[in-house]
């Protein structure tokens, strides 16, 4: 059970949040659990989303590429309930194949055959695990699969979005209500190897 109340669906009267309920419905299939969550605090929730929505809307990557790097990043923080968000509007909002999206949360970057693709996902894992550790030399590959500044740009600040989300997930322990079979992904190809 959730941390913090999951605010009911009735108390819902913002038209900007209703706005936003009939996008996540439309990928979605329904509203998830985080957003009733995140109304807890919906001075931030709002704003919040709108970023979130300028990072997906506006910018160099596709809506399946930033579905991947979701994935990607909530299976490397080992945030099951937003691997299963990722997951599901990679399958079910934008008609991927099931399995092919249950391969990638398993087996990651192996499944890819497209090099900007796995490119972009290597250097979400990277910057994920340690910004530290990313070079000249990979923001170089970025731009040599076709993102400029603001793709660059762009897909740093998803990461940071994406995990952003994973925290308040996992700490909130957010109760999981997307398909059984995202959250029995074995997802240990994304994780961050030990040292």
């Amino acid at each position: 059970m959730a941390r913090v109340p999951l605010i009911e669906p009735e108390a819902v009267d913002d038209p900007a949040v209703e706005e936003i309920f009939a996008w996540v419905t439309e990928m979605e299939g329904s509203v998830p659990n985080h957003f009733y969550l995140e109304l807890n605090f919906p001075e931030y929730m709002k704003p919040k989303l709108q970023s979130t929505a300028a990072l997906w809307e506006h910018g160099e990557l596709s809506m399946p590429e930033i579905q991947h790097v979701g994935i990607a990043v909530s299976t490397a923080n080992g945030c099951a309930y937003c691997t299963g968000a990722f997951c599901t509007i990679l399958d079910y909002g934008l008609d991927a194949d099931t399995d092919y999206v249950r391969e990638f949360a398993e087996r990651g970057t192996d499944v890819l055959d497209d090099e900007r693709l796995e490119t972009i996902v290597e250097y979400a894992l990277t910057i994920n695990d340690d910004p530290h550790a990313v070079t000249d030399a990979d923001t170089a590959a970025l731009r040599e699969v076709g993102l400029g500044d603001r793709g660059i740009v762009q897909l740093t600040h998803l990461v940071s979005d994406f995990a952003s989300y994973n925290r308040l997930n996992t700490a909130l322990d957010t109760d999981y209500d997307y398909q059984e079979l995202w959250r029995e992904l074995d997802t240990a190809a994304m994780s961050p190897a030990d040292d």
